[in-house]
């Protein structure tokens, strides 16, 4: 009975998230929570243009409110709606505009470009934009826009990392955009950041190299590329006292007179 009681309620939460996505219009809806009050149940609407979603003096909200009461015989409803600040890291919301951008006709490729521009510059640590589907030709092509740091598996990617998915309807076919967006990022001690340190820091305790030792490596580098003799070795080779010199100074050879040739006929 338990089991069933919290299957029933996860798909009466799918469905009211599903029914207020389909009357909120495109791009403004982001996502839904459910918070259980002893007053009724608490549905919180998240979005960055509250204005269209409440409407003029509260209409929509007290509209939809009776609605979601009937439909699904909710007791006491109460909607809430929640501004988003920054909606260029919000998945869902950047997936909607794409793929409002898409149903309009422009290029997937400069729409892709842009809006990752706008997620990097608006303080993301990493993201990823996937669009696939029939992209301008016959055939089903897949267009993948990717930059900064983003975490594709594990715990990290289930905590740190939000994903959108959204479809655009176009003549050719439906259009499927998904959207991952990193905006912190956890270090190998644990902790959670907003932007990632490249700079590495030297710690004061670390003993300076010497070198006598830094001159060793060099001289057996050297020696592997063949470009360092060792001194033993140069003074094993090294010519005898005098030998430069006879061989600086051989005897010439004497050149034949002339009108007397050099051998006999």
């Amino acid at each position: 009975m338990i089991k069933d009681f919290f299957i029933n309620q996860g798909i009466k939460e799918a469905q009211i998230e599903e029914f207020i996505r389909k009357k909120f219009p495109l791009g403004d809806y982001s996502r839904t929570e459910l918070q259980r009050t002893p007053l009724g149940i608490k549905i919180l609407i998240y979005t960055n243009k509250p204005g269209r979603i409440i409407g003029r003096g509260g209409k929509n909200i007290n509209d939809m409110t009776e609605a979601i009461k009937e439909r699904f015989g909710l007791d006491n409803p109460k909607l809430d709606v929640k501004v988003i600040r920054n909606p260029n890291l919000d998945p869902r919301i950047v997936a909607k505009q794409i793929a409002s951008a898409l149903e309009k006709g422009y290029n997937y490729k400069k729409i892709g470009n842009l809006t990752m521009k706008r997620i990097m510059d608006s303080g993301a640590i990493g993201a990823q934009i996937i669009i696939s589907g029939k992209l301008g030709g016959g055939k089903g092509v897949t267009g993948k826009f990717q930059e900064g740091y983003l975490k594709h598996c594990g715990e990290p990617a289930r905590t740190l990392v939000d994903y959108g998915f959204e479809e655009a309807q176009t003549r050719p076919g439906k259009i499927g955009i998904k959207v991952r967006i990193m905006k912190e990022f956890q270090d190998i001690t644990g902790h959670v950041r907003d932007k990632v340190d490249h700079k590495i820091d030297i710690s004061a305790g670390e003993e300076e190299p010497d070198e006598h030792a830094l001159s060793d490596k060099k001289q057996v580098k050297d020696k592997q590329s063949g470009k360092h003799r060792p001194a033993e070795t140069k003074a094993k080779h090294a010519p005898r006292e005098g030998h430069r010199e006879e061989r600086a100074s051989p005897e010439k050879k004497k050149a034949p007179e002339k009108g007397k040739p050099g051998r006999k006929k």
